[in-house]
């Protein structure tokens, strides 16, 4: 169902679900991980170009066992190098326009939050995850780094240290340790929930 009013219709990577005090943006994909390839990525620079235009509070969320496990790694492997320049600029570009959105932007966490999906969720202006969430950045396990601003915005949350370890070590974290060391800023049951009684709250 498409958000009453939204300048934005549903597609395939992403579906609209309805609520008075904020648009919902619910990420998908066909295997449900919620990769972020190329066409996601500029889908949803779209719609969020197009939300802008009449901003209310936005939730950014996935699905109980993904919010995103980021880029899609298969994708990836067969860009040359101009592409792989050009899709780390097409991921800034959205990140940047979650970051600057006029409106509060959250990002409601269950389970995965991976790479670029955690990029994605350090974008939001405030991070609420399940108690079930994970976290981290994996690209050094497979000999790569994330080109989408998480190396600048991990440490500005969590301290330069805490930034190499996570980097370097490709080390998966709970929410609990997520909250502990600043990456996001609340625990609750159910993510979406809590970010409307917060936007509810003011």
């Amino acid at each position: 169902m498409n958000f009453p009013n939204s300048p934005v219709d549903n597609c395939e990577f992403f579906l609209f679900d309805e609520a008075d005090e904020a648009t919902i943006l619910r990420l998908r994909s066909r295997d449900d991980t919620n990769r972020l390839t190329r066409h996601c990525i500029l889908s949803v620079q779209a719609a969020l170009d197009k939300l802008a235009t009449c901003p209310r509070p936005m939730i950014i969320t996935g699905n109980e066992k993904f919010f995103s496990v980021g880029a899609d790694l298969e994708e990836v492997k067969a860009l040359t190098a101009m592409q792989a320049l050009e899709f780390s600029r097409i991921g800034q570009s959205l990140m940047h326009a979650i970051e600057h959105f006029p409106a509060l932007a959250c990002a409601a966490i269950s389970g995965y939050c991976m790479g670029g999906g955690l990029d994605l969720a350090l974008a939001c202006h405030y991070r609420i995850a399940s108690p079930q969430g994970i976290f981290g950045h994996r690209g050094a396990a497979l000999g790569l780094i994330t080109g989408w601003g998480g190396t600048q915005r991990v440490p500005r949350l969590a301290g330069k240290g805490m930034a190499l370890e996570l980097f370097v070590t490709a080390e998966k974290i709970t929410a609990r340790r997520a909250l502990e060391i600043g990456l996001i800023d609340e625990i609750a049951d159910d993510p979406v929930a809590q970010a409307l009684k917060r936007i509810q709250a003011g």
